[in-house]
């Protein structure tokens, strides 16, 4: 059996996307899912090892840890995809807001890659070629976001945590992030919304998680890159 790829938060839009990319693809794979969605059990029937996990605490976080580590002796590589779009005009309970956001953004990819180290090294040792972690960050990282300031700040924490987990782990595991904008809308945006927000990058358009894909793929595939964060933004940065 092939070191499964492990994916944080893919039960739906964007993890749930890649976990379907990677088993088309004859890669082994572990999800994690706060909720179990109709597409959970599709994953699970197509062969995904699929994980419950609850990254609010502490402990969750260990238990998942535990649980993963009876599953795997090896892990080709992680992807922290697992997210929250919590704002502070949605809860007003500031320090709670703050709190989350740094746990699912930064302290669980910490912990995670901490603990996990070992699996991707086996993996490492035994294919002769580096394993890797992958966060996905976000495109607010550069400029921060008035609207979403914990949000952004944690994922801030996150990119920084790249540069760090890069330099520990080199050149056995390759760490980099993707910062994406804009990839896909949900169901309940309203006109209005999509063409304000299709506005904001060069390219003006809703570009599908078959970009995050691709550049997970490249990074996936280089012996070279890490310590990097490949933007996915349609060349907002220039607007």
């Amino acid at each position: 059996m092939t070191s499964p790829i492990l994916i944080t938060g893919a039960g739906q839009r964007i993890g749930l996307a890649l976990a379907k990319h990677f088993l088309s693809q004859g890669q082994a794979i572990i999800i994690t899912y706060r909720t179990r969605h109709r597409a959970v059990d599709e994953l699970e029937q197509q062969g995904a090892v699929c994980l419950h996990a609850d990254f609010s605490s502490d402990a969750g976080i260990a238990s998942f840890i535990e649980i993963l580590k009876q599953h795997t002796h090896s892990l080709r590589a992680i992807v922290h995809n697992a997210s929250s779009w919590d704002c502070e005009a949605s809860n007003p309970d500031f320090s709670s807001l703050f709190d989350n956001m740094m746990r699912i953004h930064a302290k669980t990819p910490y912990l995670i890659n901490n603990a996990c180290a070992e699996l991707l090294m086996t993996y490492q040792a035994e294919a002769c070629t580096p394993a890797d972690i992958i966060h996905l960050t976000d495109y607010v990282v550069e400029t921060g976001s008035p609207k979403h300031i914990a949000y952004a700040a944690s994922k801030a924490a996150l990119d920084n945590l790249t540069k760090s987990f890069s330099a520990k782990y080199a050149p056995n595991i390759k760490v980099n992030s993707v910062a994406p904008s804009l990839i896909i809308f949900n169901e309940h945006d309203d006109e209005a919304y999509r063409a304000k927000t299709l506005k904001k990058s060069l390219m003006g358009i809703e570009p599908g998680c078959q970009e995050i894909i691709n550049s997970i793929d490249l990074l996936l595939r280089s012996h070279y890159i890490t310590g990097r964060a490949l933007p996915v933004d349609g060349g907002r940065h220039l607007k």
